[in-house]
Order: structure tokens, then sequence, then C-alpha cells
């Protein structure tokens, strides 16, 4: 009776099973049932057509040439650089140093730019550099105190205002304020140049050569008489380079002398 009574059990619950849908007793991978059902992904969204964007020219560099050139005095370019907003030294800088001296003198000195020290005061080669800079000059009877125009000395920088750090001027800021210096070369009109250091000598000598080579050598700037001589902060660091930086300070003289 119990076997009768198991087997229409089981009988009824295959049954069951194919009324479920079940169509096989053993599959052929085991199946887990306690496992949950992984989501399905998510459809990812369509990416957004990218923006249309014109193709536009690079931008070109300010071309400072025509500011400077209308200038006809040095009054007038020492407003338009303090007034001029395309370099971006400007915007750390304290001062514009334009410049130092007698406008008059025979002999116009070219620096590379400004230090700390000259962005404080506002004007070219003071401090210790400075300091060097006049004994050097004094002692071939020059001087940027001087009224006399054939004892006076004036001065100024390749660029009028200071680099972050000291850091050497880049190449874009150079060509951006030449215009500027050419300019105030052609105002003053001196019979002789003296650039001091590499800068102002590559500057305005139109060369990849270093002061090491340059120095002593005559050329022309603008048709003016320019010796390249070490610069006093150079000569600081090295004290042994002022026996040449003498030997060029006589060969100016010589030439103020007309020998």
């Amino acid at each position: 009776m119990l076997e009768a009574t198991q087997f229409e059990y089981d009988l009824a619950l295959l049954d069951w099973h194919l009324e479920l849908g079940a169509d096989e007793a053993i599959g052929e991978t085991p199946i887990n049932r306690y496992a949950l059902e992984k989501p399905a992904p998510k459809p990812k969204p369509a990416a957004a057509p990218a923006p249309h964007t014109p193709i536009t020219a690079a931008p070109v560099a300010f071309n400072s040439t025509p500011l400077a050139q209308a200038c006809n005095s040095l009054d007038a370019l020492r407003s338009e650089v303090e007034s001029f907003a395309h370099c971006t030294l400007k915007q750390g800088a304290r001062t514009t140093v334009f410049c130092d001296g007698n406008p008059a003198a025979r002999v116009m000195i070219i620096g590379e730019a400004p230090g700390r020290e000259e962005d404080r005061e506002g004007k070219p080669f003071i401090g210790r550099a400075g300091l060097l800079l006049d004994k050097m000059f004094a002692a071939i009877g020059l001087s940027r105190h001087e009224a006399a125009p054939e004892s006076a000395l004036y001065i100024t920088n390749v660029l009028p205002w200071r680099p972050p750090q000291n850091r050497d001027p880049k190449p874009e800021e150079i060509a951006l304020m030449k215009p500027f210096l050419l300019r105030h070369i052609e105002l003053v009109q001196p019979d002789f140049i003296v650039t001091m250091g590499n800068a102002s000598t590559k500057t305005l000598r139109d060369t990849a050569l270093g002061i090491n080579k340059m120095r002593g050598q005559w050329g022309e700037v603008l048709g003016i008489p320019a010796l390249p001589l070490f610069h006093p902060a150079y000569l600081l660091r090295s004290p042994e380079k002022k026996r040449e930086a003498w030997a060029d300070l006589l060969s100016l003289k010589a030439r103020l002398d007309g020998k």
C-alpha cells in the first residue's frame, strides 16, 4: 500500500514538472538554484557628438614696432613703455626701469634686465653690480652723474621689467621689447654703445656667441660703434675676469680719446 502511494506521488510530481515546462530530468551543467541572477548591464548612453571647433590660425605675436617708431622723444618712449600691456613681465614687476644718467652722454650702456634692487628703486644697475659698474667706468673718467656729455654715461636695459626670480629673459620677451630698445638708441644717438653681458650683446649684435667670445670685439649697432663687456654681476662671481674687463675699458677709453 505504501509502495503504491509513493509511486502515485512520484508520478504526480513528474506530471506537475511537465506542466511547468521541465523537459529534461538531468542537465548538462549543474545549476545553483540559490545564486542570484546578475542584473543585465545598463545600456551605455550614446556619446554626444563632438562640438564643431572652427580651425583658426595660431595667434600672432604682437608687433610693437609701430608703437616704438611713433615715439619722437625719450619722454614719449618712456610713456609708451610704461603703458605697454602686452608683456607679461610687467604684471609681476614693481616698477618700469627705463633709464638713468645723461641722455646727452657719448656712451650708452645697455644691460640685460632689472634685478631686485633695480625693480625696487626704478633705476638700472644699482646694488652690488651697479656699484662695481660705477667704479669700472669711473676708472676711465665716466659717470652717470656727470652733466658734461664727454664724461657722462647713459644707462638702460634690453627689458624694462624684472623677470621673476631674476631668471634669464625669454626669446619672445626680448623680441617683443627689442623695437623699443632700438628706438631708444635712435633717440639718444650716442657716439658709442657698450653691451653688458650675454643678453644685450646677443640681442643687438645678432649673434649666438657668448660674451666670453664676443668681449672686446668692436662691432656696430645701428651704425654706432659697439663694444661688448662682461656684466659686473659676472665679474663679482668671477673676479679673475677683471683683467680682461680692464683691457676692454681701456679700448673704449682709446676710442673716446680718438686714438
